[in-house]
C-alpha cells in the first residue's frame, strides 16, 4: 500500500492531488473548500462556470446533497456503484455554489478504487474532474499527467487500475432519464438491472 500521509496532508490543508479511479485519473480537492476548488479550476484552465461533480463515499452521502431522488435510486446504487457511473440529481441547498454554480442539479461519482475511496471517506465530498488541461483528452498515464501538473500537485501512480473509458453520465433530474455521455455502462446494462428507468 502506498504511503498516503503526504496526500492526506495536502487535502487537509486545502490542496489538490492526482488520484486514480477505475476510469481515468482525477484532480481531487475538498468540495466544501472554495479555495481548494478554485485551485482545480485554475490548474485545468477550466471555465469557472462549468459545474463539477461531488465524489462521495456512500449512498447516504448522495442523499445528503440531493433531493427528489427517484424510487429506484438505491437499486441503481447497489448494482453499479462504486463504479464508472456518474448520476445527476436535483441538488439541495447543501451543495456549494462554487461546485454547481447555481444549477439546480449536481452530479455524484463513487470511484471504484480503494485508495481514492479511502481519501473520499476521510476528506469528502471531493471534486475530482479528469486530470488534464481543459479541452485535452482525459488523463490516463500518470507520467504524462505529472508533466502537466507536477510543479503544482502530488499524486498516486497506479496505471494498472486505469481502464481509460470515461464514466457514463446518467441524468435523473428530470421526468425522463437521459444518458448525457456514453461510457463504460450502456443503456442496455442500466435497463437490464433497473427496468424502472424511464428513458
Amino acid at each position: 500500500m502506498a504511503n498516503l500521509e503526504p496526500l492526506k496532508t495536502i487535502l487537509a490543508n486545502g490542496g489538490v492531488v492526482v488520484l486514480p479511479t477505475e476510469t481515468v485519473y482525477g484532480l481531487f480537492a475538498r468540495a466544501l473548500d472554495q479555495k481548494a476548488v478554485q485551485q482545480v479550476y485554475t490548474l485545468k484552465g477550466r471555465p469557472t462556470d462549468k459545474a463539477m461533480n461531488l465524489n462521495v463515499a456512500s449512498y447516504q452521502d448522495i442523499l445528503a446533497y440531493s433531493q427528489d431522488q427517484p424510487s429506484y435510486l438505491r437499486k441503481l446504487y447497489q448494482t453499479f456503484l462504486p463504479g464508472p457511473l456518474t448520476i445527476i440529481l436535483k441538488a439541495n441547498d447543501r451543495v456549494p455554489v462554487w461546485v454547481n454554480f447555481g444549477l439546480d442539479t449536481v452530479g455524484f461519482r463513487l470511484p471504484n478504487h480503494p485508495v481514492t475511496q479511502e481519501l473520499i471517506a476521510e476528506f469528502g465530498p471531493l471534486v475530482g474532474p479528469s486530470a488534464n488541461l481543459s479541452g485535452q483528452a482525459s488523463g490516463k498515464i500518470f507520467a504524462d499527467i505529472m508533466t502537466d501538473f507536477s510543479q503544482q500537485v502530488s499524486g498516486l501512480a497506479d496505471d494498472s487500475a486505469i481502464q481509460g473509458l470515461d464514466s457514463t453520465i446518467l441524468d435523473l433530474s428530470g421526468v425522463q432519464a437521459k444518458i448525457l455521455r456514453q461510457g463504460a455502462i450502456s443503456q442496455e446494462d442500466l435497463l437490464e438491472a433497473v427496468p424502472e428507468l424511464n428513458f
